[in-house]
C-alpha cells in the first residue's frame, strides 16, 4: 500500500512521461482512409527512409506527402539512417492541408515510436512487486528518474534508502535494484521502491541472522549511526547497540574517538532479546581485559605514577594505564591540609604519585593514596610537641567552641574556650582572639591516632583560685563591680580582670524580685558582699541586699535559714 506521503511524491513526478501519455491517446482527433488503409494520428506505423540530410529524414508512410523526423531522433549509440532503411514511427499531425487536398506534410516521430513499444514491452514484463534493475538517469522535483528498459519510472525521494541521503542527486549515474510498487496504466506511470526492497532484504537476513546468532559470537558489521551513548552496527539485516562503554577498556569522551559511519567493524555480541529484537555489542570484549593481572601488576603498598583524568568533589580518578583507573579519596589527599575540593591540589592532565590502598576486582575499583607518598608528620608530632611544651602559632579558624591554632606547617590544635582564662567565663573565642593573630600556648595533650592537639592558654600563668582569689576575697567583704550579664536566675558582676561573681536574684532587694532587668542594667556599677568564695567549683557569690546588714542580722539569717 502507498502512503499519503508517497502520493504527494507521486503527484510531484508527474512530469512523468506526459508527452508519452498524449502520444498513447489514440486517433480520435484525426483520422484520414487512404485506400483500404486508414491513417490515424497518434498512431504506430512502418515506414521506408527516402532521404536523409543534415537536419531531416524523409519517410513514405502510405501518404500523398511524406513525412519528415528530426535527424536528431537518431542516438549516437545507433548506425545513422540510410535510404530504403525500414523504420517505426508514430504518427503525430497532418500539415498544411487535408487528404482531400492530396498535399501538405505529416510529423512523424521515431524516438515516441520506440518510447511507446518499450512501454508495452515493459508492461508485458513487468508487475506490481516485481524487483526491476534499471539506470538513474536524472534528478526532478520529489524523486529521481530511472531507465528500465528504456521507460523512465519514478523513485520517490522517500523510498531511495532507508534513511534518505542529504543528496539523492548523488544517486544518478548509478545502476540500482528496485521494488515496483504500483503500475498505472491509465497515466502511464510507474513507481518504484529501492528502500523497499532494501526493507524486504533486509527482512530475510534478520529472519536468517536471527536463527544463528549466539552469545559470544564475532561478527563483522556496518557502523550506521553514532549517538553520544554509543554507535549502531548493522550486522546484516539487524542493527546492534554497541554502548560507549563496551568501546574501550580505556576512559573515553565520544565513541567518535572509536568508530565512523560507514566504518567496517569487529564486534562480539554480548546479549540478545530475541522478543524486542534488540542486541548488545561490545569491541573491548575481544581483547583481555586489563583488570584480569591488576592485582598481580599493582599489588597493595604500589607507589606508582598515573594521569588524573577526572576531578570530583569527593576525589580525582588516576589512570594508571589504558583501563585501569584509581580513585584517590579527598581524605588521602593531604596528611595536614584540610582540603574543600580536590581541584585545589590537582586537575586533569596532572601526573602524580599515588600509593595502591586496595583492589576491588570484582567491582574493578582501586583505592589509590596521595598522602602516603610522603611521611605522615603526625608521627612525629609526639614526639616534638610533648604535653608543657610551650608553641608558638597563628589562629587559623574560630569555632563556637574554640581557636584552631597552626602551630606547624598543617598542623593545628585545638584551644578550647574553656582553656582560654582562668577567671573569664568566655563564650565566644573572638572575645579573646581574632583571625590571623599570633598566641603562645602550652600543649595539653596529643592524641595521635585521632590526631588531635589540646591547646591551653591560661595554662600560661599560675591558677589565681589556688593562690590568689582566696586571699583577695574573703566572705563578709564588701567589693564594688560592674554588672557584666543579666539571666533569668541572676546577675554576672565583673569584680576584677575577668573575674566575674553571681548575684543571684533573690539577693538582689529586700522585695521579691521576678524580673533582674527590672533593677538593674548591664554596665551598673554595684557594690555587693561576697557570701563565699568556692575554689573547686571556681565561683563567687554575692548578694546586694545584705551589704549593709549588721552581723546580727546576718547570724540571725543564717539561723533562721537553717531552721
Amino acid at each position: 500500500m502507498v502512503n499519503r506521503n508517497l502520493i504527494r511524491e507521486l503527484e510531484l513526478g508527474d512530469e512523468l512521461d506526459q508527452e508519452l501519455e498524449l502520444a498513447m491517446a489514440g486517433a480520435a482527433e484525426g483520422e484520414y482512409s487512404v485506400g483500404a488503409a486508414t491513417l490515424a494520428v497518434n498512431s504506430v506505423l512502418e515506414g521506408k527512409v527516402l532521404r536523409v540530410d543534415d537536419e531531416f529524414v524523409l519517410v513514405d508512410v502510405g501518404y500523398k506527402s511524406e513525412g519528415h523526423i528530426p535527424r536528431n531522433e537518431w542516438d549516437e549509440t545507433e548506425p545513422p539512417p540510410q535510404v530504403g532503411d525500414t523504420v517505426k514511427v508514430l504518427l503525430e499531425e497532418f500539415e498544411d492541408g487535408s487528404l482531400e487536398e492530396q498535399r501538405g506534410l505529416i510529423t512523424l516521430s521515431k524516438r515516441k515510436a520506440r518510447r511507446i513499444e518499450d512501454w508495452l514491452r515493459v508492461m508485458e514484463s513487468v508487475h506490481e512487486n516485481d524487483v526491476v534493475t534499471g539506470f538513474v538517469t536524472r534528478k526532478i522535483k520529489g524523486g529521481l528518474l530511472v531507465d528500465i528498459s528504456g521507460v523512465n519510472v519514478f523513485l520517490p525521494a522517500s523510498q531511495v534508502d532507508i534513511r534518505r541521503p542529504a543528496d539523492i542527486g548523488d544517486y544518478c549515474g548509478r545502476c540500482i535494484q528496485c521494488l515496483v510498487l504500483k503500475i498505472d496504466e491509465a497515466r502511464r506511470n510507474i513507481v518504484v521502491s529501492r528502500r523497499a526492497l532494501i526493507e524486504q532484504e533486509r527482512a530475510e537476513r534478520k529472519k536468517q541472522l536471527m536463527e544463528t546468532l549466539e552469545v559470544g559470537q564475532v561478527r563483522r558489521g556496518i557502523v550506521k549511526n553514532i549517538a553520544d551513548f554509543g554507535a549502531f552496527v548493522d550486522l546484516g539485516g539487524i542493527d546492534g547497540l554497541l554502548h560507549i562503554t563496551d568501546m574501550s577498556w580505556a576512559r573515553i569522551g565520544h565513541p567518535s574517538e572509536m568508530v565512523q559511519i560507514d566504518q567496517e567493524i569487529e564486534v562480539q555480541v554480548l546479549h540478545i532479546d530475541r522478543e524486542r529484537e534488540k542486541i548488545a555489542l561490545g569491541m573491548k570484549q575481544r581483547t583481555a581485559s586489563p583488570w584480569a593481572k591488576v592485582a598481580d601488576k599493582y599489588p597493595v603498598g604500589t607507589v606508582c605514577k598515573g594521569t588524573v583524568v577526572n576531578v570530583m568533589s569527593y576525589g580525582a580518578f588516576v589512570k594508571l594505564e589504558d583501563g585501569v583507573e584509581g580513585l584517590v579519596h579527598i581524605s588521602e589527599m593531604s596528611w595536614t591540609k584540610r582540603v574543600s575540593h580536590p581541584s585545589e591540589l590537582v586537575k586533569p592532565g596532572d601526573e602524580v604519585e599515588v600509593v595502591v590502598l586496595a583492589i576491588n576486582k570484582e567491582k574493578q575499583e582501586i583505592s589509590l593514596g596521595m598522602k602516603q607518598t610522603q611521611q605522615n608528620p603526625w608521627e612525629k608530632v609526639a614526639g616534638d610537641y610533648p604535653p608543657g611544651a610551650v608553641v608558638k602559632g597563628v589562629v587559623r579558624n574560630l569555632t563556637n567552641y574554640g581557636a584552631f591554632v597552626e602551630i606547624d606547617d598543617g598542623i593545628d590544635g585545638l584551644l578550647h574556650v574553656t582553656d582560654m582564662s582562668w577567671t573569664r567565663k568566655v563564650t565566644h573565642p573572638s572575645e579573646m582572639l581574632e583571625k590571623g593573630q599570633e598566641v603562645e600556648c602550652k600543649v595539653l595533650s596529643v592524641d595521635q591516632q585521632r590526631r588531635r592537639i589540646a591547646l591551653g592558654l591560661k595554662q600560661m600563668a599560675d591558677d589565681p583560685w589556688t593562690t590568689d582569689i582566696p586571699k583577695r576575697y574573703k566572705s563578709g567583704d564588701v567589693v564594688k563591680g560592674t554588672v557584666t550579664k543579666i539571666t533569668n536566675f541572676g546577675v554576672f558582676v565583673g569584680l576584677e580582670d575577668g573575674l566575674e561573681g553571681l548575684l543571684h536574684i533573690s539577693e538582689l532587694s529586700e522585695d521579691k524580685i521576678e524580673n533582674a532587668e527590672d533593677v538593674v542594667k548591664v554596665g551598673d556599677p554595684l557594690e555587693v558582699k561576697i557570701l563565699r568564695v568556692d575554689t573547686d567549683e571556681r565561683k563567687i557569690g554575692l548578694s546586694k541586699k545584705r551589704v549593709g546588714w549588721s552581723k546580727e542580722r546576718e547570724a540571725a539569717e543564717a539561723t533562721h535559714e537553717d531552721a
